[in-house]
């Protein structure tokens, strides 16, 4: 049986919730320091132990094309994956966590299937299990080596962590970057892990909506915040640093250009600001090809991300390069393709 040690992803990165904590009201402030707290355990827990996978024996691998998905629900507890409520195949629940945890899986193994043959995160048929109702309040979703995780928020600055489809998908790529490039979480190659899976997480959206590159919102998250939050959504790729701008949030503080590049030890280096530039960088050359995202730049991204030339440690430059040098070997030197994933990437000031 396999030893799972990967590091915890979580959608929500740490310095929202330090804001929070020092502008929100007593409730507000529990929440967020909970969730913080119980953040860090499970870094210890995934890191400083080897977790045995249980989930993936408990069901074997789907037939090709086919979705294999369990929902559990947490109870408002710790305890994974907790109580089965919704398995393939079966009606909705009525509880609208499990079924959009239900749903949204199935969009994205549609994404993966459909466009690029790719069966399940691991390309083997493993089953895409979600846990929801995880922790009291507990303000984030994670991937923790083996399934999903969701929580339902505070209800008043966080709804509840299924809501947006393409957090789901975001989540479930870091399954499919674990398996294939395994890019380190740390810095800019961190970044690009960040990046990614918001590339695909709204290509997972597009597709699912039927929408083209020109038609998208671009956002990542649009609806995870309350009404009462001045925020379209947790990220913009087209303008990042104008996702939100609240007094209990804080502005938006991503960059879109290397020129706004933030130096920092904190959140492993800045993986959850600088991905940013890479994100732009998708969008420009998206908007550029136009049509259907994930058709062009979506496979370029796609066969870049699973490409063995591809390091665990690649910086942007490494990646843009990789990026420009695929889309010529896919359709063809200077064409049209390749001219707009070089000229996006030195847009971004990654050249």
């Amino acid at each position: 049986m396999d030893i799972i040690c990967h590091r915890p992803h979580q959608v929500l990165p740490p310095y929202l919730l330090d804001h929070l904590i020092r502008h929100g009201h007593a409730r507000l402030r529990a929440f967020a320091s909970d969730t913080l707290a119980l953040n860090r355990q499970l870094l210890v827990q995934r890191i400083g132990t080897g977790v045995t996978s249980s989930i993936s024996a408990q069901s074997p691998s789907s037939p090709p094309g086919q979705v294999l998905r369990r929902i559990y629900s947490a109870d408002q507890g710790n305890s994974l994956p907790g109580r089965l409520v919704r398995e393939e195949g079966q009606v909705e629940t009525g509880d609208p966590a499990v079924d959009e945890a239900y749903n949204h899986l199935g969009a994205t193994y549609a994404l993966f299937w459909e466009v690029y043959r790719r069966h399940s995160t691991d390309n083997a048929g493993m089953p895409l299990v979600g846990t929801v109702h995880y922790g009291q309040g507990y303000e984030n979703a994670f991937w923790n080596g083996e399934q999903m995780v969701f929580g339902d928020g505070d209800g008043e600055v966080f709804q509840r962590f299924t809501i947006a489809m393409d957090i789901v998908a975001h989540e479930l790529t870091h399954a499919v970057i674990d398996q294939e490039a395994a890019l380190i979480y740390q810095g800019q190659a961190g970044a690009l892990n960040e990046s990614l899976c918001d590339v695909f997480g709204t290509l997972v959206k597009q597709h699912y909506l039927g929408q083209r590159a020109e038609e998208a919102d671009w956002l990542i998250g649009a609806g995870l915040f309350g009404p009462a939050v001045q925020a379209r959504g947790l990220r913009s790729m087209e303008q990042p640093g104008s996702a939100y701008d609240d007094p209990l949030l804080g502005k938006d503080p991503q960059p879109g250009h290397m020129d706004g590049f933030v130096a920092t030890r904190y959140d492993n280096g800045g993986v959850h600001i600088n991905s940013g530039i890479p994100n732009r960088a998708f969008y420009l050359a998206a908007t550029q090809l136009g049509g259907y995202a994930w058709e062009r730049a979506g496979r370029i991204w796609y066969e870049t991300l699973c490409d063995e030339r591809l390091d665990a440690q690649a910086d942007f430059i490494a990646f843009a390069g990789l990026s420009a040098t695929i889309a010529g070997e896919l359709f063809g030197v200077h064409s049209e393709e390749q001219q707009a994933v070089t000229a996006a990437w030195a847009t971004v000031g990654v050249e």
